[in-house]
């Protein structure tokens, strides 16, 4: 059975596409949840529309994101923080803790975009990638200096 995908499936194809599947998948799982159409002429025409608003809308996405990336690969953060004996921090920083200095600085992104493996618990330089989209990912140097 031919259908056109209404949004992007895993493993299927993107939005707008023409695929061949079985009956039962479609009938059973694409439909109810109105994830795909059945290849009719009007149909098409409805696709066709769809598609090329979905491509507009992710130009304007790429470039939005393209822009967010050069501001985050130039940004530099730095925290004081307090230290005991033998330079040990007390605590660590945490993506929220990250999350909050972007806000501050006027940079509204998502926490968990904020890639960083475990918390930092000692003074140094880290570089830390940021999510910004599925192909861009720059990395925002962080300072940990004693206070």
């Amino acid at each position: 059975m031919d259908i056109i995908l209404l949004h992007d499936v895993e493993l299927l194809g993107t939005a707008g596409d023409i695929i061949t599947v079985k009956p039962g998948y479609a009938r059973n799982f694409l439909f109810p949840r109105r994830l795909a159409l059945r290849a009719s002429k009007r149909n098409l025409a409805i696709a066709d529309e769809r598609k090329r608003n979905a491509e507009k809308r992710r130009a304007h996405d790429d470039k939005i994101n393209q822009e967010l990336a050069n501001q985050l690969k130039d940004l530099e953060i730095t925290f004081e923080v307090q230290v005991g004996e033998e330079e040990k921090m007390f605590g660590a920083i945490t993506t929220n803790d990250i999350h909050k200095q972007l806000v501050d600085k006027g940079i509204n992104i998502e926490r968990h975009r904020i890639e960083l493996v475990e918390s930092i618990k000692s003074l140094g330089i880290y570089h830390v990638p940021v999510k910004v989209s599925l192909d861009l990912k720059p990395e925002l140097k962080v300072y940990v200096i004693k206070a």
